[in-house]
């Protein structure tokens, strides 16, 4: 058997490819849209991709597995478990006109990839349709499974977060009962071999749960001694209060991506190919309608000048929870970032659904935009600790763009909290008569914020420093009561 991890950093986010040597088949699991990294695999190791799968329907980004099923041809093996809001909708809508060649799964269904074979577990709470794949190789004599692709039921070190569909998807009064159907499954995993692998779909970094390890694989022995959201599952109370307690805000673009991939990923093709503007190019393109600048620089750079309505966005691990969180996908994208990075960010974008990026400017080009007398704007910063002497402006409110857990454990004075990542919806809540005092835990999600309220018309100062460095300073803090729930 063939088995080989590819790794998405930015979203955190693992695709596998588990191919059959004897008979040259292969199955991919959780493809992201851009399938070209997986017809690249299947050819370099003389292997045809004939089955396709995927653990439920994504939130976190958009699926490829319409892509690759219209490029390959390969069967999809998709769940038919959960209720009738959770069903695949977009098997009859091939490209031709055609039906998808498809099997829909139900709990102990099996199907096999040469000698590879592949069972179904229904293992539901982080969405009702979820399915864990057993994975037996029975060209190499074995008679049971050597592991678990667990999707986003089980992680290194957590488990997958049930309340998406209510916080994120926006199915109202069902974040309790998906926990209780999280639990119940947990209580099936139990009863599972320890000496399987654990081979999860995602690490460190991903909105889907709120402790993920950074260590890419586990074992199922491993994880039940030791993962502490299973230890809390020996009890059904605390399990639920436990993991619903504490987890971030999912970025916006989580319920748009949950309802394309129920209802059909939009077919890509080909990547966009973003073409590169000249500085005077720069000043018209970025002043069209439904047009936004993302800018990728430092944040000293960004500080200092760029382009008046541009987003901060540098290319770190944040970066797709950033631009999903704050552009629409009916946007034109206009990128200021280093040549050859170019098709990288291209493709973070297109993961998520952002497909209208169409030009780049380098940092050379922008320079020579500020050379040529061209519109800039600058972002005003402050240290926190001034605040300690009185707003440094009559009548500002201070906004925490940190977790509401984060906020619960200790805030600055009359401080609003809204998340970083929601704060388009929730836009109304901000005062835009009175200036806006803007800080995180240190300067990173302030940053982006500041960018985006300054886009929305808001009179803004990022506080840099952020509240460690308001408690380092011994600024007063006031905490939250509150209840596990």
């Amino acid at each position: 058997m063939l088995f080989r991890m590819l790794y998405d950093d930015k979203l955190a986010q693992a695709s596998y490819f588990i191919g059959c040597q004897a008979t040259g088949e292969a199955l991919v699991i959780d493809p992201q849209r851009d399938v070209e990294r997986y017809l690249a695999l299947a050819q370099e190791k003389n292997m045809r991709i004939t089955a396709i799968t995927e653990t439920h329907i994504h939130a976190d980004f958009l699926s490829g597995a319409r892509e690759l099923a219209e490029r390959t041809g390969a069967r999809l093996y998709l769940s038919d478990e959960g209720d009738a809001d959770w069903k695949y909708q977009w098997l009859d809508q091939k490209s031709d006109g055609g039906v998808y060649d498809h099997q829909l799964l139900k709990d102990g269904d099996t199907f096999r990839v040469g000698n590879i074979e592949i069972e179904a577990m229904h293992t539901p709470g982080h969405t009702p349709e979820h399915l864990s794949f057993l994975v037996t190789d029975h060209g190499s004599g074995a008679s049971e499974p050597m592991g678990i692709a667990s999707g986003d039921f089980v992680f290194v070190g957590d488990v997958g977060r049930p309340d998406l569909l209510e916080t994120a998807a926006g199915v109202a009064g069902v974040k309790e009962s998906s926990a209780r159907l999280l639990y119940r499954s947990l209580q099936q995993f139990k009863q599972l071999p320890d000496f399987l692998q654990l081979w999860p779909g995602h690490g460190a970094g991903s909105a889907c749960g709120k402790a993920l390890g950074a260590v890419p694989q586990s074992t199922v022995g491993y994880e039940k001694r030791f993962n502490a959201a299973i230890q809390a599952a020996a009890d059904e109370k605390r399990f639920v209060q436990e993991i619903l307690y504490g987890q971030p805000e999912p970025p916006l673009y989580f319920a748009r991506m949950k309802q394309l991939n129920k209802e059909g990923p939009p077919l890509l093709g080909r990547l966009p190919e973003p073409r590169l503007l000249t500085p005077e190019e720069l000043h018209q393109t970025a002043r069209q309608e439904n047009t936004v600048v993302v800018d990728t620089r430092a944040w000293t750079a960004f500080r200092e000048a760029h382009v008046p309505g541009a987003l901060f966005a540098p290319l770190n691990s944040a970066f797709p929870t950033v631009v999903g969180s704050y552009i629409q996908p009916e946007q034109k994208i206009v990128l200021i970032v280093e040549p050859e990075r170019v098709r990288e960010v291209t493709i973070d974008l297109i993961r998520i659904g952002l497909d209208h990026v169409v030009a780049y400017a380098t940092p050379e080009v922008f320079d020579a935009y500020v050379a040529a007398g061209h519109p800039v704007a600058q972002t005003r910063s402050v240290p926190i600790t001034e605040l300690k002497n009185g707003l440094p402006v009559a009548d500002a409110v201070v906004l925490d763009v940190r977790r509401q857990d984060e906020y619960d454990a200790g805030h600055l004075p009359d401080a609003l909290n809204v998340a970083y990542t929601r704060l388009l919806p929730r836009l109304e809540e901000i005062p835009k008569d009175r200036p806006v005092l803007v800080h995180c835990r240190t300067d990173n999600r302030s940053a982006y914020a500041v960018a985006f309220l300054e886009r929305a018309g808001f009179d803004v100062t990022h506080l840099a420093g952020g509240f460690i460095g308001w408690s380092l300073a011994r600024g007063e803090v006031v905490k939250e009561d509150t209840v596990l729930a």
